[in-house]
């Protein structure tokens, strides 16, 4: 979901770019041109890092400027209704996404000093055990076990979670239950820029410090996989063969050098690939320092995080 500021940076940009051509449009949103943009504002809420719900909130599209300027368009057909096989599927899907969209426009729920408790459904809710990582294991994964060679069990289901140490977690959990032997390998990781007004010499960063670091979009430097375990692309590798960031596969080889794999999601399921190991350097602006990490550009996704799994559909 694009966010207030991207939003408002696109009508700086064009502002610019007809003043030169058009007399009098940089005094109009957009330099006068029309601008149409597609999204869910009932989805998740931009990604600020380290921000306050106030920040969060304040960053989303609808708290521009810019958007009295805007006409809201809705669609009134679900397409997602029209491709269920059974009426009975069909009803239950209706009646969930009515509940979404009852959610999303406040209607559930009643407001105590800013917040409300809704109540959500029984149908919807996993029943609770001991152990709620084993619960949602074995609901979205049911006989995991017998069905851990086929790549199509695991193309339409993964367990969606917030944070990303959750993520590590359920992924650790759910490989040890297989009996396979499970192979690690280990990144090589080195100083890349060191930014000299930060005041960090690179003679103080040491390799288990570079080791320890995790960040979005960059694999660890510990990767844990087994035959069998489905794991995701991280980085675009061949954008005509279907290697993309976000392309999920199933490991079939693990050799010194390089990942045996069969892709299971986008328009290459079933094409055998090999995954090799990747010079990475995290994008992340927060980070002082510039390091290389060589490892597979690969992750288990048993579990992925909520941002990761909109890139799926």
């Amino acid at each position: 979901m694009i966010n207030k500021y991207a939003f408002e940076a696109l009508d700086r940009t064009l502002r610019d770019i007809m003043s030169a051509k058009v007399p009098n449009s940089m005094n109009k949103p957009f330099g006068g041109k029309t601008i149409v943009l597609g999204g869910d504002f009932r989805q998740i809420l931009p990604v600020i890092p380290k921000g306050s719900r106030a920040e969060i909130v304040m960053s989303t599209i609808n708290s521009s400027r810019l958007w009295s300027c805007c006409k809201v368009l809705t669609l009134s057909e679900n397409t997602r209704l029209l491709c269920n096989s059974s009426e009975l599927e069909a009803n239950e899907v209706g009646m969930f996404a009515k509940w979404v969209l009852d959610l999303g426009d406040g209607k559930l729920g009643e407001y105590n000093d800013g917040d409300s408790d809704i109540a959500i459904p029984d149908e919807l809710l996993i029943p609770r055990s001991n152990s709620p990582i084993n619960d949602i294991v074995d609901y979205v994964y049911p006989d995991i076990l017998q069905d851990v060679t086929n790549a199509e069990y695991y193309s339409n289901k993964a367990i969606l979670i917030p944070t990303l140490e959750v993520v590590d977690s359920i992924n650790q959990h759910v490989l040890s239950m297989f009996p396979r032997e499970e192979r690690t390998y280990l990144s090589s990781d080195s100083i890349w820029k060191v930014d000299e007004q930060v005041g960090i010499l690179a003679d103080w960063i040491t390799t288990e410090f570079l080791n320890d670091i995790k960040c979005s979009g960059l694999p660890d430097h510990k990767l844990l996989v087994k035959v069998g375990a489905p794991a995701m692309l991280m980085r675009n590798l061949d954008i005509s063969a279907g290697l993309c960031n976000g392309t999920r596969l199933i490991v079939k080889h693990v050799c010194p050098n390089v990942i045996g794999a069969i892709v299971i999601t986008g328009t290459h399921i079933g094409t055998k690939v090999f995954i090799p190991r990747m010079n990475l350097i995290p994008t992340d602006p927060t980070m002082p320092i510039k390091f290389m990490r060589r490892q597979f550009p690969l992750c288990l996704s048993y579990a992925m995080t909520i941002n990761k799994s909109q890139g799926q559909s």
